[in-house]
């Protein structure tokens, strides 16, 4: 197993545009190629705007017509499109950040959620787990990825 090293930060709020993937997860690659097209379009590339995704659901224990995951890039402002593309915001506050390896993901989600949450001590507020690609293929290569998890907390 990996070891996971947590620290509890103060975010900031971030205003996102956001793709709602809803459905089978199979499917997610072709929401992300859908994503990364209207990302090209408005000048919002990984480099220029921070990449996050939303976790609604797992794939692991969700039914495939319940799945739910946002794909999200920072931008100040949303504008209308035919992509489906909305505006929403990542509120600020204590969080528990986890930095991992996208390999590391699932694992990494389920320690943080199933062993350190409950050992911790604090409270989950109501906002879902959500992470920020810090670095991710093919940007860099694949070994060299990053993903910061971050849990909200009261």
């Amino acid at each position: 197993m990996t070891e996971f090293h947590v620290q509890i930060v103060k975010t900031d709020k971030v205003p996102v545009a956001v793709l709602e993937h809803r459905g089978d997860h199979d499917l997610l690659d072709q929401s992300i190629a859908r994503f990364v097209a209207w990302r090209r379009q408005a000048g919002l590339s990984p480099r220029k705007s921070a990449t996050y995704n939303i976790f609604h659901a797992d794939p692991a224990t969700t039914p495939p017509q319940d799945f739910r995951i946002d794909l999200c890039a920072a931008a100040d402002t949303v504008p209308l499109n035919d992509a489906g593309i909305v505006a929403r915001v990542i509120p600020g506050g204590r969080c528990a950040v986890l930095r991992c390896s996208p390999a590391d993901q699932d694992e990494a989600m389920r320690w943080l959620m199933t062993e350190w949450l409950p050992a911790s001590g604090e409270t989950r507020c109501d906002f879902p787990l959500y992470c920020r690609r810090v670095a991710f293929f093919p940007i860099v290569p694949e070994a060299e990825a990053i993903t910061d998890l971050y849990l909200p907390l009261e």
